[in-house]
């Protein structure tokens, strides 16, 4: 079905990365940084260019689209989705993509930052693409193949279906997403308006791999209100609140609990943000379990450990905040196996053995889950993501092209 067709996956996602669309975890707009749509606007026009009548972006950042399914068959129509943001970790303005062709295991320096080297020793999914083409950027920023790497696969795939008509499938919609990376990602979606029944994100990393499982995810914010005086006469009064947010944050285990102590099914409370004054300082903490009633454990440890801290600071007070984030999608999808068994079936049917793991983390698939569209996460290529070193093979990239194509067929295959 291949054999004669030039992808053009990688070729995107070289463009598509020098559009800065970094999110920004600060913003309380939506998107949260208007430059998103600048990339959102481009693959609108990409996509009608293809022949894709409806595809548009509205008003949030959002692009939505439809290729109209050529069966006679009542197939359930399933969609495919990237974010188009990229992490705050690392810069993603004036991004270069660099293409190293036919890699031979050697090391990888960054020209603009020669201190930034990619080798096997420690990015051993190297090995596995000796004889590949690979993309990186130049050192100083990161890549964005996260997921400007799932939007180009999308897009190519889009390409394929339209220039192809004699491969069936369903109604299929295509969505793109802004503000993944800040936890906002499906925040002003209109399920209604995109019309799927199940869906899958592009936004997953080694070839093969397909998630079924993610983190279950909370906030927690804890608001430390000191009691403020003048310093020169403060003795017995003053309670400086930047110094009783540094005890709870040492108070946190320190083998145990934690990103840098924990891995597998480990779950973990981890601060990510300190902000404020000596009268009143917040500390933003993300907790995370594979189990759901873990969650309440972690915070119920958190808050006690707080409130023992507080008990040598009578004139002050605290708050303690908890946000739902996101939930485990494997709730949703045991419910639905098909989903996840086409997908299965679609990445074998594209040469590739299947890895099946669980999410450190989450995808929109996490929320859409939940909101009523059952959505598992599909690899896309993409390594050492939100760093300098962030990289992604051209031949994973055609590969993700091709399961997306195969799951059409598959949906299509299966329905009466």
């Amino acid at each position: 079905m291949f054999q004669n067709y030039s992808f053009t996956a990688a070729d995107r996602l070289m463009r598509y990365v020098q559009i800065d669309t970094q999110s920004d975890p600060l913003s309380s707009t939506h998107p949260s940084s208007d430059k998103q749509k600048n990339l959102s606007q481009l693959l609108a026009q990409e996509l009608q260019q293809m022949g894709i009548a409806d595809a548009h972006m509205d008003e949030w950042g959002y692009v939505y689209a439809t290729i109209p399914a050529n069966t006679n068959k009542q197939v359930p129509v399933i969609c495919f989705c990237s974010h188009v943001d990229t992490a705050p970790d690392a810069s993603g303005t004036n991004v270069k993509p660099l293409l190293h062709k036919k890699y031979q295991g050697q090391d990888i320096v960054l020209p603009d930052d020669t201190t930034q080297v990619l080798k096997k020793s420690n990015l051993p999914y190297l090995q596995k693409l000796v004889g590949q083409d690979i993309i990186t950027a130049s050192g100083n920023t990161l890549l964005g193949s996260d997921d400007k790497a799932g939007v180009a696969e999308i897009m190519d795939a889009a390409l394929f279906l339209t220039t192809h008509p004699e491969v069936k499938h369903g109604t299929i919609k295509l969505l793109f997403t802004p503000d993944e990376e800040v936890g906002r990602g499906t925040s002003k979606l209109d399920l209604k308006k995109l019309g799927a029944q199940f869906g899958y994100t592009l936004d997953g990393g080694e070839r093969g791999s397909l998630e079924d499982e993610t983190f279950s995810a909370d906030g927690v914010q804890i608001v430390i209100h000191g009691v403020i005086t003048h310093p020169g006469y403060a003795k017995g009064k003053l309670v400086n609140a930047l110094k009783v947010a540094s005890e709870i944050l040492t108070a946190l285990p320190k083998d145990q609990l934690s990103p840098e102590t924990t891995e597998k099914r480990e779950g973990f409370m981890h601060p990510i943000r300190v902000d404020g004054i000596a009268e009143k300082c917040t500390i933003d903490f993300i907790i995370r379990d594979f189990v759901t009633a873990g969650l309440k454990e972690k915070e119920d440890y958190l808050k006690s450990a707080v409130e023992k801290i507080m008990l040598d600071y009578p004139t002050a007070s605290f708050e303690f905040k908890v946000s739902e984030q996101y939930r485990n999608m494997k709730e949703i999808l045991d419910q639905h196996p098909q989903v996840v068994q086409y997908a299965r079936e679609a990445i074998e049917r594209s040469g590739l053995e299947v890895k099946t793991e669980s999410i450190r983390g989450g995808t929109d698939g996490s929320r859409l889950s939940f909101m009523g569209l059952p959505c598992p996460n599909l690899f896309a290529g993409m390594q050492a993501i939100h760093s300098k070193l962030e990289f992604i093979s051209v031949q994973d990239m055609n590969k993700a092209v091709e399961t997306i194509v195969n799951l059409a067929c598959i949906w299509e295959e299966k329905a009466m």
